[in-house]
């Protein structure tokens, strides 16, 4: 009898909001520094990005009100559902999106959350700027128009 694998495969969460709110600028793929049942969790699927964003400190970037969900497993050395995380970046990476970001407008925004090649979590980020609200309708109209162009090719 195969015991069943509880650990997925391939993970990709994504923040579907995101794209809905702001237009993307520019995308960044970041380490991210994590606790041991952290990783676990976050191989489990155990991860929500919805009220996630990040911001600077002290030249570095943190991601904050990422919810990463306890580890059942683990007894009392388990983490903080909600601590800051670091993010990972080169230093000219981190100096260029600082930059940009003393814009009036922009921010950074988590897209999504995947396991790599190595086995590393990475988290893809995105330099954006809110959307008003005609340019969510227009969205919306292009996901309508697309949708019923499909229905007609089947």
């Amino acid at each position: 009898m195969a015991k069943e694998n509880r650990f997925s495969k391939v993970i990709n969460i994504k923040n579907r909001k995101a794209s809905f709110e702001f237009e993307f600028l520019d995308t960044y793929v970041a380490g991210l520094s994590l606790m041991g049942t952290e990783i676990k969790s976050i191989r489990e699927g155990k991860v929500s990005l919805k009220e996630a964003f990040c911001y600077f400190r002290r030249g570095e970037l943190f991601v904050k009100q990422m919810h990463i969900s306890p580890y059942t497993q683990a007894a009392h050395f388990n983490h903080d559902a909600v601590r800051e995380r670091k993010l990972l970046l080169n230093r000219r990476e981190l100096d260029k999106l600082e930059s940009k970001l003393s814009e009036k407008g922009l921010s950074i925004i988590p897209v999504r959350i995947f396991i790599n090649n190595k086995g590393l979590a990475k988290m893809e980020i995105a330099l954006g700027r809110g959307k008003k609200l005609h340019d969510k309708r227009q969205d919306i109209k292009k996901k309508d128009a697309k949708r019923e162009l499909d229905k007609m090719a089947y």
